[in-house]
């Protein structure tokens, strides 16, 4: 249920940000329209997360998960009416990519600590894999999915959105059928949130491995982070229009896929902290290799190199987290992993949406890369506990 119920929450948002992103640069054609999504992301994103890691910590987590996405349900719901009667504006998309990212991000910190409980610590990587190459699985289907309505609707939005609604409708139920208990165990009791979130701070400035971990997500991906600025990839160097975001997309998840995958074969890799050091550098070089090309068979094999190399950082990183923080205290380094992550996301939508336009598509990607190597190669020196860390 835990993995039925994160597939369609995965498809959702997929479809949700994709009908979002090229509908609003085909009414404005501007990609600083588009970095302005990130800007809203995480301004509304990053008092979430930390509330919702501290009521991970403190409630059932099951109940959480569905409430959170019950108004998603009713947002994009409200969004296909408005689709409907030609009433969409941009500044409803900001207005409920405001509301979502809160409402996603509350129930976010609660499926990852709840996955610990779900399966034995022994399998808990193979979990955390499977699960993203599940998701991965749909973050593949809705963006192909999502290139043939566009062409089959010749251009007509609210199908799209329709169909959103529809996929939502299991992540509100599905959380809600899981047997295993959602109430975390030790919870802290008499504490106000507040006081939880700042003891989950305190946790994590003093782990020896999870700072330099979320340094280095943050210091590489906030120079690269390109999803979400496809359309203006699309246009600038492949000449292409929505049909081509869906390709793009769908690579990128594609190579997501066979990373995450991969990841099964690496259990044994003893070094989880150099794997991620690894993985990191990779998705730099490519980054750079990115920006030089302007061929499209080339740009979908690079983007699905990319999304390769940050499947397998990204599931060893979070199987890192969950590996080495009891229960009472998961939420909370959850929700500080998915800070680090969110935050990097949302102004690296900007930096490369407002970048693109000052200096060009290309040369975006490629300083990007550039500052990604520098990144990685100075955490790897500073951070003692990356280079040491084994398990098992």
């Amino acid at each position: 249920m835990l993995w039925l119920s994160g597939v369609a929450q995965m498809v959702t948002m997929q479809m949700r940000t994709l009908i979002s992103i090229v509908w609003l640069y085909d009414v404005t054609g501007s990609g600083l329209q588009l970095g302005l999504l990130g800007v809203v992301q995480l301004v509304m994103q990053l008092p979430a997360i930390l509330y919702g890691g501290a009521l991970a910590d403190q409630i059932d987590r099951k109940k959480l998960m569905a409430y959170a996405q019950l108004v998603s349900l009713i947002l994009i719901a409200a969004m296909t009416a408005l689709a409907a009667t030609d009433s969409l504006k941009p500044w409803h998309i900001y207005a409920v990519t405001a509301v979502l990212s809160v409402a996603s991000t509350l129930g976010s910190p609660s499926r990852s600590a709840l996955t610990a409980n779900v399966v034995p610590r022994t399998h808990l990587m193979h979990a955390v894999a499977l699960n993203t190459a599940t998701f991965q699985v749909g973050a593949v289907a809705a963006p192909l999915a999502f290139a043939a309505a566009i062409e089959l609707s010749q251009g007509q939005y609210v199908y799209i959105f329709a169909i959103t609604t529809l996929i939502a409708i299991p992540s509100v139920v599905l959380p809600l059928m899981i047997r295993v208990s959602g109430i975390p165990a030790d919870r802290q009791q008499g504490a106000s949130v507040l006081r939880r979130m700042w003891d989950g701070f305190l946790y994590v400035r003093t782990h020896p491995i999870l700072p330099g971990l979320y340094t280095m997500d943050i210091g590489v991906t906030i120079v690269s982070h390109y999803r979400q600025i496809l359309p203006l990839f699309a246009d600038r160097l492949f000449k292409g229009g929505p049909a081509t975001v869906g390709v793009l997309t769908a690579a990128n998840s594609a190579g997501g896929i066979l990373g995450t995958f991969s990841v099964l074969f690496l259990t044994r890799f003893r070094a989880k902290g150099m794997l991620v050091v690894y993985a990191t550098f990779l998705y730099a070089i490519l980054l750079i290799a990115f920006g030089f090309t302007t061929a499209l068979w080339l740009g979908v094999l690079i983007l699905a190199g990319l999304g390769a190399s940050d499947a397998v950082g990204m599931a060893t990183r979070q199987t890192t987290v969950q590996l080495t923080t009891a229960d009472n205290m998961r939420g909370r380094a959850v929700s500080f992993s998915s800070v680090s992550a969110m935050t990097a996301n949302n102004l690296g939508t900007f930096e490369v949406g407002y970048m693109s336009e000052v200096i060009g598509a290309d040369n975006t990607l490629i300083l990007g890369g550039g500052v990604g190597i520098v990144v990685v190669l100075i955490v790897w020196l500073m951070v003692r506990g990356i280079r040491e860390y084994r398990y098992p």
